[in-house]
């Protein structure tokens, strides 16, 4: 019976799910198409449902202990913390582009964007000083407020403190009493030890209950007023959104690229009209070499470009063009030695102890000797063909490779190539034998054979391998950009740990999460390659 369309939509799309090892998915669509409901809510459930409800207790969790657990840089922040720093991000790189297309913007689009930039900066201004006001009430409410819950506590603190301190002068003079009876005879000297100690362990006693009155007074100074809280937040955004647009007013205005070549081109002209006014020689040569220095300068300025900020879109950016150029140096050495290893036992016994003691090398030792060794290849790196060459490739121009990259990159290769190589071998030496003999029988030559049998029949373990040497590079990667100091989301990481802003924290969690999300995917990547090589139909692993 003939299969209908239905059921052919349904096997396409199991058949993608498969291939991409998003196998998640597959009672989903079972249960769409009507197949065994039952089965497929039961597998939902456990597979789909109880997952997450883990990961939002593991959320709430996390929402629970935030602000209870205090480190050196604050609180620990909570989820829509660094949500918000996401969208900061974000923020910071749309403006970037907004930014750059000022810097170009000519003409009418010019006279656009000012006009619109200048109505909303007169409104905006308006706000800033309402938001300023409502911050100001939202401070005294929360002083009287405050006043009220801490005027009784800080007058129990004071009258704890005069009694304490009334007290300790007291058996203070008692000591001192009793060491003179000491002195003469009519005490003895264990009465005044025990006194010494008692006077101690008292002291202590107060001094913990008038630290803990302060602190009692310090946590309502330091509670959080929510329409304070939000009058700042108001007023924040107003001033941010301000400070933008009046940015955005220079690069219309005094740094725009078109106003600039227009001053520019106005003072050549001007220096070329005042030469027929020119009295003598002297002022005639002046006036050629003012307009030759003009003409340079309006050369420069038109292939003038806007200097962007280094966002976090770009920082990804170069990351996965480090990783990618690092994964297919390893790829090119780790795939032609590997399928020699497997054919030849020899050369697998002479490459084994250097795999054994290379292997388990810290990708930190090997930066440092990348950076030693192979930086001594670029004594001038901007002078240096291989650097200018990239800078006139496009899209590779703008992610300004550097020393610092070809060191990550390496780094990043010799820490992958090892994976890559083992299964390669193992994939070649595990070849069926009837297979070789079937090319003996045929006559195939070596690189028929190669071409035919060999490398077809390996490919399943040889993507293996590579998978594996794309997550391990992609770990190696962002500790390898942060010692380098190579742009991307390593560097990223590093330097928000060394500024220490309000923000920092956030930040780094907002990269643990892009960095995992894009392993994440970078590995789903090489599955879909592995099961589209693998003949045998057996699933990927997780």
């Amino acid at each position: 019976m003939a299969e209908s369309t239905t059921d052919k939509i349904k096997f396409r799309i199991l058949k993608a799910i498969d291939i991409s090892g998003f196998t998640l998915f597959d009672p989903i669509v079972r249960l769409m198409f009507g197949e065994e409901p039952n089965k497929q809510l039961e597998r939902i459930t456990k597979f789909i449902i109880v997952p997450i409800l883990f990961v939002l207790l593991c959320v709430g969790v996390w929402f629970w202990m935030g602000p209870r657990h205090k480190t050196k840089s604050g609180e620990v922040p909570t989820p829509d913390v660094v949500w918000s720093s996401v969208k900061i991000n974000d923020t910071i790189a749309e403006r970037e582009k907004i930014k750059a297309d000022d810097f170009l913007a000519s003409g009418k689009d010019r006279a656009e964007r000012l006009a619109e930039v200048q109505a909303e900066y007169s409104m905006l201004e308006g706000d800033v000083t309402e938001a300023r006001v409502a911050v100001e009430v939202a401070e005294k409410e929360k002083a009287a407020k405050q006043k009220g819950l801490i005027d009784p506590l800080q007058e129990n603190y004071n009258t704890k403190r005069a009694d304490i301190r009334s007290e300790a002068k007291a058996r203070s003079a008692m000591i001192t009493d009793l060491a003179a009876q000491v002195a003469q005879g009519s005490a003895s000297r264990e009465d005044l030890l025990n006194a010494l100690r008692e006077d101690k362990l008292k002291g202590d006693e107060e001094k913990e209950t008038l630290k803990l009155l302060k602190a009692e007074i310090d946590e309502v100074r330091s509670e959080k007023y929510a329409p304070l809280q939000a009058a700042r937040a108001k007023f924040d955004s107003y001033s941010d959104r301000l400070l933008f647009l009046n940015t955005r007013l220079e690069f219309l205005e005094k740094r725009n690229l078109a106003t600039k070549l227009d001053e520019a081109n106005g003072q050549l002209d001007g220096y070329l009209a005042a030469f027929d006014e020119a009295p003598d020689g002297k002022a005639v040569l002046a006036l050629a070499k003012k307009a030759v220095r003009a003409e340079d300068s309006i050369e420069r300025l038109a292939g003038q470009n806007y200097a962007s900020s280094v966002t976090i879109y770009t920082q990804i950016y170069r990351s996965l063009f480090t990783v990618f150029v690092g994964f297919f140096m390893a790829a090119a050495v780790a795939i032609p030695v590997g399928i020699l290893c497997g054919l030849n036992p020899i050369f697998m016994a002479a490459m084994t102890p250097i795999i054994s003691v290379f292997k388990p090398v810290s990708p930190v030792v090997w930066l440092l000797i990348f950076q030693i060794v192979v930086g001594a290849f670029f004594p001038d790196p901007e002078n240096h063909p291989l650097f200018n060459f990239l800078g006139a490739i496009p899209f590779v121009k703008d992610l300004q490779v550097n020393p610092a990259l070809v060191f990550s990159a390496c780094t990043v290769a010799m820490c992958a190539v090892w994976p890559s190589l083992v299964n390669t071998a193992l994939g070649v030496a595990s070849i069926d034998k009837d297979h070789l003999n079937v090319a003996r029988v045929l006559r195939l030559g070596f690189w028929d054979r190669l071409v035919k049998i060999v490398i077809p029949s390996a490919l399943p373990l040889v993507f293996a391998g590579l998978r594996i040497s794309l997550g391990v590079g992609w770990m190696v990667l962002i500790a390898a950009e942060a010692l380098s100091s190579s742009d991307g989301l390593g560097k990223f990481v590093w330097d928000e740990y060394q500024n220490g802003s309000s923000l920092t924290f956030a930040n780094i969690i907002m990269v643990c999460f892009v960095v995992g999300i894009i392993g994440f995917f970078l590995d789903r990547m090489m599955i879909v390659f592995q099961r589209l090589v693998s003949f045998d139909g057996a699933p990927s692993a997780v």
